[in-house]
């Protein structure tokens, strides 16, 4: 489990991570979200004892990170945003050596490694020198790093950055594996991720935690309205939109769009074609938007 309480960091006068407090537990796939800046890398990485926090508790497996830190780092798995590699190190010797430093020896350990070359893709490279992979393949090995002395907990910066769309799926359903046992938090700016993964969300926004919820209630939210765009040629009377059956809120941009929000599911693009025509309003162009979890990421984090 990781359990972050009234946790604050502050680089001068600015705070990185604002006051922000989750629990994260076992079998448990937590996407973090926010855009770049936000506070994701710095919670992350004070969650792994790289970083000190300024103010506020964080445990990870019962272990404090400032306290027992070391304790901390046994039980966690992490691939940072940055992949730091030996490049001129072989694949299967980098992951024996960072196998050795986690303790294990032997038999034992050349048993895990190619247990998890096989699993994370990297049979065929292998016998290559790390620096001799592309971006993707580098990915690869970071995440076995990661797996490598079978944590507890499992945190991941951008696990699949760089990976083709085969890759994705498959580092994807590797880490659906790992998570029926462990506790994971990763962050990612693909949202289809996040639908494919998660089964709660933590949303950022400098430095404030702005939505914890599960991804079902998230994905209800944007479903909770029908937005409509019409166009049309001049000026219109707003306020005879706004009075259309189920019509909630009635906007008008400068592009000179009108955006008519309406109860969910309800399609209102015939009654604002029929309003029109009683209008003489010539009507340019009229659809029904589509709501995502990009709208309500934008929503929530602008």
């Amino acid at each position: 489990m990781v359990e972050i309480e009234n946790l604050t960091k502050t680089y001068g006068t600015q705070n990185a991570v604002d006051n922000i407090s989750f629990t994260a537990g076992k079998g448990e796939i937590v996407g973090f979200l926010g855009p770049n800046g936000a506070g994701k890398s710095t919670t992350m990485k004070i969650a792994t004892g790289y970083l000190p926090p300024t103010a506020g508790t964080v445990c990870v497996a019962g272990h404090d990170v400032l306290t027992e830190s070391l304790a901390v780092r046994r039980h966690v798995g992490y691939l940072p945003e940055h992949n730091p590699l030996y490049l001129d190190m072989y694949v299967h010797e980098y992951l024996e050596f960072i196998g050795s430093v986690h303790g294990l020896r032997g038999a034992g350990l050349r048993t895990r490694v190619r247990d998890l070359v096989r699993r994370v893709g990297l049979a065929r490279e292998q016998n290559k020198q790390i620096g001799a992979l592309s971006k993707g393949y580098r990915q690869r090995v970071g995440l076995a790093q990661a797996l490598l002395h079978d944590p507890d907990v499992l945190i991941l910066d951008e696990p699949t950055t760089g990976l083709d769309p085969n890759q994705i799926l498959e580092i994807r359903q590797l880490i659906r594996e790992v998570g029926e046992n462990k506790t994971v938090i990763f962050s990612t700016h693909i949202l289809p991720e996040v639908t494919a993964l998660c089964s709660r969300v933590l949303i950022i926004s400098r430095g404030k935690l702005v939505a914890d919820s599960p991804v079902a209630e998230l994905a209800a939210r944007a479903a909770g309205e029908t937005v409509v765009s019409a166009e049309f040629e001049g000026v219109v009377d707003t306020a005879l939109l706004a009075q259309l059956p189920g019509v909630r809120h009635v906007e008008a941009t400068p592009a000179g769009v009108v955006l008519l929000r309406a109860a969910p599911g309800l399609d209102v693009r015939a009654a604002v074609s029929r309003l029109a025509a009683q209008q003489g309003w010539i009507l340019l162009g009229l659809r029904q938007e589509k709501q995502s979890l990009e709208a309500v990421f934008g929503e929530l984090t602008k």
